[in-house]
């Protein structure tokens, strides 16, 4: 008596997302700031090219039909679970023959069943609170999916200007290596250098050429993988001569308690936890008795034609209870296994929050160290130009050997190159700031 009486009183617990999260007052690394959070990101980098190509994926990007598709699904289940709470009636016509002694005969039927289990306690209730709360979930999962394949999508698109510039860059070093090689020819021919230094100048050459040919199979290999997120055939034909814009200019975070309302996956695994409760509260009111009204009726006759009428007609109304008693433990198994699922939600929305914490930290204070970095590479390009300039006049005069000039060489396409690839990286670290505080595209 005492387990059907606290079955009777089971109702899934309140969740609260502040109360449930240990938040801290602010970010560790936020730097103040006028500019709000933006809700529309993409708008933001003044890139039209960027902002068709967004639109294009998500228009026919298949991984995101397919979770549009799982949102279809998870609601037609959510009125799959509640329909128990409504009459169930079927219509069930049939024709019986029978073989007797004295001939055969043959009736006609035309039957109605109707059967109803009142929800008296709520369990079918639970269970379709349940689904209505999964079905909140996979639809925050696929605004999280629609997020992340805008900023999958924008960041594929930087890397393929970094690629084109990379490949650029060394196409350029490999010109300014010709003219070197030629230099170096003509002054072996004329005797003023050794053989050695035109060997080591034309090896350094072939390298160059084979950065290039790296560089190349990198463009090729970022086009077809935006090609992909496009839904388009991976056939290497999307051409990108954009150049790197610049990185929007520093935005708060706002507060880390409004990132619990405001992120897809921690919607998504509240809803998750929520719906594990409703499960807890069905499971545990299996337990109480179940009252069913079942009904029959319809008519039967021999003439096809007579089943319409009304005196034929016969009814039958019953109504059961149906208390378990002894099921092998099945029932109190099935509420354990549901405590335990919700037991595993609670500490997947906890991780879960503390990931998207650590999310934003690390993106804000990777934006302050790129931006160092970036002004430095920029600092170091305009410097190994002026050596290069100094090494190549210096070697013409002799005062330094090849080697020293080919460094110099070797250096500026190195920073060149560094230079580009944290550009990229501060966009694209831009990009995962704003998916990290859960900003809409």
């Amino acid at each position: 008596m005492i387990i059907l009486l606290a079955a009777s009183c089971a109702t899934a617990p309140e969740r609260n997302a502040i109360s449930m999260t240990k938040s801290p007052p602010q970010w560790t690394t936020d730097h103040p700031s006028s500019n709000p959070i933006a809700t529309q990101w993409l708008s933001t980098f003044n890139d039209p090219g960027l902002s068709a190509l967004v639109q294009d994926a998500l228009n026919n990007n298949y991984d995101l039909k397919a979770a549009a598709a799982r949102v279809d699904s998870a609601l037609e289940q959510v009125r799959i679970d509640g329909a128990p709470r409504w009459p169930q009636l079927y219509f069930a016509p049939g024709y019986q023959r029978t073989t007797l002694t004295a001939g055969e005969t043959g009736v006609f039927e035309a039957l109605f069943t109707m059967s109803w289990e009142i929800d008296v306690w709520g369990r079918i209730k639970a269970a379709q609170q349940a689904a209505a709360q999964e079905a909140e979930a996979v639809t925050a999962d696929y605004h999280g999916a629609k997020l992340s394949l805008a900023a999958r999508t924008a960041q594929s698109y930087f890397e393929l200007i970094e690629a084109n510039l990379q490949a650029d860059v060394a196409e350029q070093s490999i010109k300014d290596r010709r003219i070197i090689v030629e230099l170096v020819r003509g002054r072996f021919a004329r005797g003023l250098t050794r053989g050695l230094d035109l060997r080591l100048v034309l090896t350094d050459l072939a390298n160059a050429e084979a950065q290039l040919a790296g560089a190349r199979n990198r463009v090729q290999i970022v086009t077809r993988r935006l090609e992909v997120l496009l839904g388009r055939y991976p056939d290497n034909s999307l051409k990108n001569l954009a150049v790197l814009p610049t990185p929007p200019s520093v935005l708060s975070a706002g507060l880390p308690s409004e990132l619990l309302a405001r992120r897809p996956d921690l919607i998504a695994a509240l809803s998750r936890l929520q719906a594990a409760d409703s499960r807890v509260e069905s499971a545990k009111k299996l337990l109480l008795p179940r009252i069913t009204l079942t009904a029959t009726g319809g008519t039967s006759s021999p003439a096809l034609t007579e089943l319409i009428d009304p005196r034929a007609v016969a009814w039958n109304l019953a109504m059961g209870l149906v208390q378990p008693i002894f099921t092998g433990g099945r029932l109190k198994a099935g509420i354990r296994l549901s405590e335990a699922r919700t037991e595993e939600a609670f500490n997947q929305y906890q991780s879960t929050a503390l990931n998207a914490f650590r999310e934003v930290e690390q993106a804000l204070a990777a934006e302050q160290w790129l931006r160092e970095q970036e002004q430095a590479l920029k600092e170091a390009v305009e410097q190994t130009l002026a050596s290069r300039k100094l090494a190549v006049y210096s070697y013409r005069q002799g005062l330094i050997e090849i080697l020293t000039l080919l460094d110099s060489y070797r250096s500026t396409l190195n920073a060149q190159s560094a230079h580009i690839s944290v550009q990229r990286q501060l966009l694209s670290n831009r990009i995962d700031l704003y998916l990290a505080l859960g900003g809409g595209i």
